[in-house]
Order: C-alpha cells, then structure tokens, then sequence
C-alpha cells in the first residue's frame, strides 16, 4: 500500500472493479431474478463521485445479462444541513432524473457511506421529484460511523475502526485524472 500526498492506498483498480462487479450480480439477483428486465428499476448517482459509480454498475449489468438500465445524476447542495455552515458557496452540479419517479424502484448510489448525512439529503432531494415504490443504497465503501439510522443495501468495502480524522476518497478514472482507487487521507474542511 503505497502513501503518496498525504494519501495511503487501501484498495487498487482491480479491487475496485471487482466490487463493482459483485454489487451488480447482487443487484441483478434482488431486482432482475431470471435475468428479466426490470423496466421500474433505475439508479440514482449522487452528485460528484456517486455518478461514475452508478455508470459503471448499469454497464456491469448490461454485461452480466443484456438489461440497460437508465442512470440518473442527484446533486444535493442546497439539501445539505451545513449548507449555511459552510465558508464558501455550495457548488452546484446537475440533477437529471430522467425516468418518472412515481412507484420506481431507485437504487441511490454513493461512494462514501459516513455520516449518513449526505444520504439524508439525497433522501429529501429525491423525494421531491416524486413518490417512488422504494429507494435502495449501493456504497462502494461503508465506514461504518454513521449518524443517523441509515445503512447501505449494497456495500463494496466495509471498513471498521477508521479514525475520525482520516477521510476516505474513492478515485474514478473518467473524473479523477485517470485513476481508480480507494485511498485514505487527512480529514480537512472543505
């Protein structure tokens, strides 16, 4: 495990990529059993890094069994409880939602499962576009200090004892300089 700026390696690209694989052949078992579409189900990535993380489970999937499912971005800015706290103005991404969320089956995706705090956000984000049927959780990592009664359905690394003050960074190549990897850091305010 290399430690470079700051940064130590928990987890390399085929690491990564495994787990991406292992959380879509779960997906597929729960919401696809047989391999039949399932035309209600969509994925929801949270906006920055939940977004390529939900890319790559649709195409895992379109592997595994030939079903295209439809992705949407959620961007939870102005959702936030410490969005007045902040020093600096939230940045705002795009939310696309492109499918109609009444009785959907949305499984919300995120790379970090910390606080619980951002899911509670996306949770009321989400709800405002409509009433789905039910709303799921993928994490590519679960820290396991969660805050609030949340907890993910799909989980890719399931990480324990981690002290507060490190944070953890999950790298997609397609948005972080063409790198994958899990990495731990320095916590620092953003």
């Amino acid at each position: 495990m290399a430690v470079e700026n700051n940064r130590r390696q928990l987890f390399d690209s085929r690491a990564l990529s495994e787990a991406v694989s292992r959380i879509a052949r779960q997906i597929v078992d729960y919401y696809m059993p047989g391999g039949k579409a399932n035309p209600a189900f969509f994925l929801v990535g949270i906006q920055h890094q939940g977004v390529p993380l939900a890319k790559r489970i649709a195409d895992e999937i379109l592997k595994i069994n030939g079903n295209r499912v439809v992705v949407g971005k959620l961007d939870i800015s102005m959702y936030r409880d410490d969005v007045g706290l902040r020093s600096g103005l939230p940045l705002i991404r795009e939310t696309e939602i492109p499918f109609n969320m009444e009785q959907a089956d949305v499984l919300l995706v995120d790379d970090v499962l910390s606080s619980g705090r951002t899911i509670r956000a996306a949770l009321d984000a989400l709800t405002d576009y409509g009433r789905p049927h039910s709303i799921k959780l993928a994490v590519m990592v679960d820290r396991g200090d969660v805050e609030f009664p949340i907890r993910a359905d799909y989980v890719g690394f399931t990480l324990e004892n981690v002290p507060a003050d490190r944070k953890i960074l999950v790298d997609f190549a397609e948005v972080d300089n063409g790198s994958d990897g899990i990495f731990e850091r320095d916590w620092k305010k953003e």
